[in-house]
C-alpha cells in the first residue's frame, strides 16, 4: 500500500468530515450529534423493530457506544428499547412516534444539506461529484467486507450452502442435487481436512468459499458463491484469491477447481486469474470444465 493512498484517504476523510457537517455539535442544526441522528436515521429505515445486535453490526458501532446513544434517544422519548417477546435475551428498538417525526426532520435537513452541497456547481459539476460518490460509495461498501472462517455447520456457513445449491438447481438445465456432488458432506471443508470462508457484509453472510487440504495432494476449491445482492464488490475474485493464499500457506504446490458450463462468469473469473484448463481429474457429475493453478503463480 503506498504512503501517498494512505494521505488521499485522509484528506478525502477531511474534507468529507467538514462539508457533511460531523464536526458540527448540532448536526444539520438538529438538536444532537451526529451519532444520534444517524442511529435515528437508520431506525427509521423500514419501522422496525430492529434487533439490537443487527444495529451494531451494520452501523459497524461497539456495543458501549451503541448502548450510550441508545440511552440518550430513550431519554428524550424517541426510542423505545425492549426484550424481544420471543427471546427476552435478545434486545430490540424501535422508533417512538416523536422518533418518527424527529426521524423525518432529518430527512428534510438532510435534503436541504445535500441541495446545498450541489448548488455552487454547475450541472456537469454536480454529475461529477454525484458520479465520483456513488463509486466511492462502491468501493467502501467492498472495503467493508469481512472474511472469516466458519464451520460449516455454523449458521451463516449453512446460509451460504443452501443458498449455493438453491441457486444452481435453478441456472442447471438438469438441476443441482449437493449429494448427488463429489462434496456430498461438507465435512471436507472442516479442519484440519479443509476450510470454509464466509463473506460478511455489515454482519449478514453474502458469499463464501470453501477449501479441500488433503494432505500431499493438490487442494481444491469449491462451493464459491456470492449472493446476487452483493455481486458487482469484486467479492468473488477476493474469496477466490483468499483460497488460493490459505492453500499455500498450507504447503499445496496445486490448486484445482471444476464448474459447470452455465457457469460463464465463474469460468471467466477462473481463467482472468491464470487458471489453464486441464483434462477431467475427478468424476464429478456436474463438471464440464476443469482447471489447475501452480501456487508459486501467484503474484
Amino acid at each position: 500500500m503506498e504512503k501517498e493512498q494512505v494521505e488521499q484517504v485522509r484528506r478525502f476523510s477531511r474534507t468529507t468530515a467538514e462539508r457533511i457537517g460531523v464536526l458540527h455539535e448540532h448536526y444539520l442544526g438538529g438538536a444532537r450529534p451526529y451519532g444520534q441522528a444517524r442511529l435515528l436515521w437508520q431506525l427509521g429505515d423500514d419501522g422496525g423493530p430492529h434487533d439490537v445486535r443487527t444495529v451494531r453490526e451494520r452501523l459497524g458501532l461497539d456495543s458501549g457506544y451503541l448502548s450510550r446513544l441508545l440511552r440518550a434517544l430513550e431519554g428524550d422519548g424517541l426510542v423505545t428499547v425492549e426484550p424481544h417477546p420471543d427471546d427476552r435475551r435478545v434486545r430490540t428498538v424501535r422508533l417512538t412516534e416523536a422518533g418518527r417525526r424527529e426521524r423525518a426532520r432529518l430527512d428534510e435537513r438532510s435534503d436541504a444539506h445535500a441541495t446545498a452541497l450541489l448548488a455552487p456547481l454547475t450541472p456537469r459539476r454536480r454529475a461529477e461529484l454525484t458520479g465520483a460518490m456513488a463509486r466511492v460509495e462502491h468501493l467502501l461498501t467492498a472495503s467493508t467486507v469481512a472474511l472469516d472462517p466458519l464451520d460449516p455447520d455454523h449458521p451463516d456457513a449453512a446460509y451460504c450452502l443452501r443458498s449455493y445449491a438453491a441457486e444452481l438447481a435453478e441456472l442447471f438445465a438438469e438441476g443441482f442435487d449437493p449429494a448427488a456432488s463429489l462434496l456430498s458432506d461438507p465435512d471436507a471443508l472442516r479442519a484440519p481436512r479443509g476450510l470454509f470462508l464466509v463473506a460478511r457484509l455489515h454482519g449478514e453472510p453474502v458469499g463464501c468459499g470453501g477449501l479441500k487440504l488433503p494432505p500431499g495432494a493438490s487442494a481444491e476449491i469449491k462451493r464459491l458463491w456470492v449472493r446476487p445482492s452483493a455481486r458487482g464488490l469484486g467479492l468473488a475474485r477476493r474469496l477466490l484469491a483468499e483460497l488460493e493464499e490459505r492453500a499455500a500457506r498450507h504447503g499445496a504446490e496445486t490448486v484445482r477447481l471444476d464448474t459447470h458450463r452455465a457457469l460463464t462468469a465463474a469460468t471467466r473469473l477462473y481463467r482472468e486469474s491464470g487458471y489453464t484448463e486441464v483434462p477431467p481429474f475427478n468424476d464429478e457429475p456436474y463438471a464440464h470444465h476443469w482447471f489447475e493453478k501452480r501456487t508459486g503463480d501467484m503474484a
